[in-house]
């Protein structure tokens, strides 16, 4: 009867194995876009923890990572730290991210200079590789696991 529990168990577990690489190679460009955004603004949440709105100084009731350059226009500083901030969800989603306060507020927190690479960083044209997003994706959990 161990044996067979065994052989079971071995069994469910190599076909565990083998499903999840058969998913991975089934993922997408966007798929990995998209987990890696998740982690990238769970790090940019935690790393701004203790920070306001950058655009109406206001303590968050819902923390976003706002993007001053949009991240679907912007692919080169989607995954930027000097582009995105804590954000409350007002602002970010209702206020189509209150850019002009966003401005004042970023070049308070990075400087004018920074500010000035970060444009001509944004309207460069980027295309993520797969190893390049997968990368990311380990770099941010990390991080994020290194503040907890």
């Amino acid at each position: 009867m161990c044996v067979d529990a065994w052989v079971q168990e071995a069994t469910i577990k190599n076909w565990q194995k083998k499903k999840k690489a058969m998913q991975q190679d089934l993922e997408t460009v966007q798929d990995l876009v998209k987990a890696a955004q998740m982690v990238f603004n769970k790090y940019i949440r935690e790393r701004d923890k203790d920070e306001l709105c950058i655009s109406c100084k206001q303590k968050p009731k819902k923390e976003n990572a706002g993007h001053f350059y949009n991240a679907n226009n912007h692919w080169n500083v989607r995954f930027d730290e000097d582009n995105v901030h804590l954000q409350c969800e007002a602002c970010n989603t209702y206020l189509s991210g209150n850019l002009l306060n966003y401005q004042i507020g970023i070049e308070k927190r990075i400087g004018a200079e920074k500010l000035i690479e970060l444009q001509g960083r944004a309207h460069l044209e980027k295309r993520w590789t797969v190893e390049e997003i997968k990368e990311i994706i380990k770099k941010y959990k990390e991080l994020v696991r290194d503040m907890k």
